[in-house]
């Protein structure tokens, strides 16, 4: 079939002297677009294009072949039919015209128009064409749109899971309604229901008389009511039982009834068998019902730690912003004033320390919330300890004594060895402390094979277990729920940052391993840190390099972070170091100084920023100007953010920045340096 275009074109066939002219001239001063037509082949040819109707004239067609207008005109969709106006020179009737009822056989749809005709007539036989023409393009439209509803209900209605059919009340020897036929079925009737072959049957043919008329019954009161009915049946004849829902297929003249339904037996079979169970089993109901209760506890204390981790991880950024302008202002005093004020010095010398005591609280809250960087690598958990003898006997005094069991060849273990350091240093301090009259403390590590659900929020696996055992007071129940919770401390007032146990959960959980306390009050407190293992051989710890750095040439510099005191204290850093430093308030300013020709050896930029962060920034300055060495600095991941540029970690002194400037312009090979 002939797929026609959419037109509200005429098309003109007159081939006899200036008619062709005229009736285009008369067709256009009506506002319709008429196209001539040199033949018959051509006037086929446009209408493959579309034409809204068709002008000819009869001597056109007299003599000519019409088995191609023929064949095109029966080719046609089933909602089009080409309006035609013929003129004619004796008249359109049949009985002054013979011919007349060859063509209106032809072509159909077709007006005759007598020579000689008035212009008008002609406009208005056109333009009743073209009305009749479009309301073939509405049905058209409407035919669509009716088919691709019919496409989506037929895809709906044969990949569903669920079982469709529609049943049809008959009237029989049975009585008014006492029957019906399936006269529809998806494929999935069969599959929910155990009967194939269903549509055109009657019900008593493929069931019961009892079984009929008790389903009838349901459908009928359907039918009756018009209300949509929910219910569960057992089919007595395949023993399936099914979960339907029924409504009346409108008008109820129709005595249809749509139902659509799916197969719950072994959800039915599952209820069946739970409540046949002895009642010796309520004991372990109640037991699975306690499990439940706990396992629902350690999730809502999960939920609970990591709510405390994004405050705690937000609280620290701040923290870092703030001790920011306090570190860099007060390394530049100590640093001018060396030489001047002993006195002085010594308050700023203290100061500092103080600045760095928070900078490593600031760590810790880092380390609860998992955002602190981590610098992990195979190591040997064996020669880690053995290195810390020394240093863990010292921090817990002579009146406890050191036990340490290692077992032989332990595989590495992939963790920060400097945090992992640090976590044991704690756990043997919290240790001692928990043994007031002393005692022994043993540290072990063996591996280990965890099963599913031997260790909370622990994937089964391989690991290494490093442990840390008291003979101290132990810990209640209450208090053992909220060790790890940051700020509460199990030790006295005034006696602990209640950081300790928190730092150790979050650097568990970021490496991927768990942090594990067992105790009870009298009987000490048993810490396993369970370590994931790594897939290379640990290397020998090597002691970092300390020799001084070489000084470095004066740069210009662009300076971005919206926080006025740490950009003020960030510049005064460099400024002091030789540097040029040009201030942004944020990005979109340190991008309008670039575009208005700003010329700068590097960009210093602050990571958290409103309406555009440092990587976005970054990015957009990489497209304008890719040799631009940046630096990011943050004070929210401890400096280890995932966006492939040098980062510089908050607070920082003096030293620090100019550590990370030699880095970020010795990784550069393109820098053009402004300042000479």
């Amino acid at each position: 079939m002939k797929r026609t275009t959419v037109s509200e074109r005429a098309l003109v066939l007159a081939p006899r002297g200036r008619d062709t002219q005229i009736a285009t001239a008369i067709l256009g001063e009506a506002g319709i677009s008429a196209t001539p037509c040199t033949s018959l082949t051509a006037l086929i040819r446009e209408l493959n294009q579309g034409a809204a109707f068709a002008l000819m004239t009869e001597e056109a067609i007299a003599t000519a072949d019409l088995h191609g207008l023929a064949a095109w005109l029966n080719d046609q969709e089933e909602w089009s039919d080409l309006p035609f106006v013929l003129l004619t020179n004796w008249g359109a009737g049949f009985e002054r015209n013979p011919a007349a009822a060859r063509h209106l056989e032809l072509l159909g749809n077709v007006t005759f128009l007598e020579r000689p005709f008035h212009p008008t007539t002609l406009v208005s036989l056109a333009r009743s064409a073209l009305r009749a023409r479009r309301r073939q393009y509405e049905a058209r439209a409407r035919l669509i749109a009716l088919r691709e509803s019919e496409e989506r209900y037929r895809t709906l209605f044969e990949t569903m899971d669920e079982g469709f059919c529609v049943i049809e009340f008959l009237d029989g020897p049975y009585g008014l309604l006492s029957d019906y036929v399936h006269v529809q079925a998806n494929p999935a009737y069969s599959s929910n229901t155990g009967i194939p072959d269903i549509v055109g049957k009657r019900l008593r043919e493929i069931v019961s008389r009892e079984e009929a008329d008790a389903w009838a019954d349901i459908y009928r009161r359907i039918l009756i009511s018009g209300e949509a009915v929910r219910f569960e049946r057992e089919l007595a004849e395949t023993g399936r039982h099914l979960e339907l829902a029924a409504f009346r297929v409108e008008p109820p003249s129709r005595r249809q009834v749509a139902v659509i339904f799916k197969d719950a037996t072994a959800r039915k079979h599952a209820e069946a068998a739970l409540c046949d169970l002895n009642v010796n089993l309520e004991q372990k109901v109640t037991e699975a019902v306690a499990e439940r209760a706990a396992a629902t506890a350690q999730l809502h204390e999960a939920q609970k730690l990591e709510v405390i981790g994004q405050l705690t991880g937000g609280v620290a950024h701040d923290i870092n912003n703030l001790l920011t302008p306090i570190t860099g202002a007060l390394d530049l005093l100590a640093r001018r004033h060396a030489d001047r004020d002993p006195r002085m010095i010594r308050l700023i010398d203290g100061a500092l320390q103080s600045a760095e005591r928070a900078r490593v609280l600031v760590s810790r809250l880092l380390g609860f919330a998992r955002r602190q960087a981590l610098e992990t690598r195979p190591v040997d958990v064996a020669t880690l300890v053995e290195g810390m003898r020394d240093l863990v006997a010292s921090s817990i005094g002579p009146g406890t004594q050191l036990r340490v069991l290692l077992a032989k060849d332990m595989p590495s273990v992939l963790v920060d060895p400097n945090q992992l350091e640090l976590a044991l240093l704690n756990l043997s301090v919290n240790a001692r402390d928990a043994m007031p009259e002393g005692g022994v403390l043993t540290i072990a590590a063996e591996p280990v094979v965890v099963g599913p659900g031997e260790a909370p929020r622990l994937s089964p696996g391989a690991y290494v277990r490093l442990s840390v055992i008291d003979m101290g007071t132990g810990m209640d129940k209450e208090t053992l729920a909220h060790a790890v919770e940051p700020f509460y401390s199990t030790k006295g007032v005034g006696k602990g940052t209640g950081l300790g146990l928190s730092m150790v959960h979050g650097l568990m959980g970021q490496l991927g391993g768990a942090f594990v306390l067992t105790s009870a009050l009298g009987e000490g407190t048993r810490a396993d840190l369970f370590l994931p293992l790594a897939n290379a051989t640990a290397e020998p710890m090597l002691l970092s390099d300390s020799k001084p750095l070489a000084s470095m040439r004066p740069a210009v510099l662009l300076l971005v972070d919206d926080e006025e005191l740490v950009r003020a204290g960030t510049a005064a850093m460099l400024r002091d170091m030789g540097h040029t430093v040009h201030e942004a308030e944020g990005g979109f300013q340190a991008l309008d100084r670039l575009r208005a020709g700003l010329e700068v050896d590097a960009v210093v930029t602050d990571y958290i920023m409103p309406r555009m962060n440092g990587a976005e920034l970054s990015r957009k300055i990489r497209e304008r100007h890719p040799d631009i060495p940046i630096l990011v600095i943050t004070g929210y991941a401890g400096g280890d953010l995932n966006i492939g540029l040098p980062q510089l970690a908050k607070p920082f002194r003096q030293s620090d920045l100019a550590v990370a400037l030699e880095r970020v312009f010795g990784r550069s090979s393109n820098v053009t340096w402004l300042r000479r």
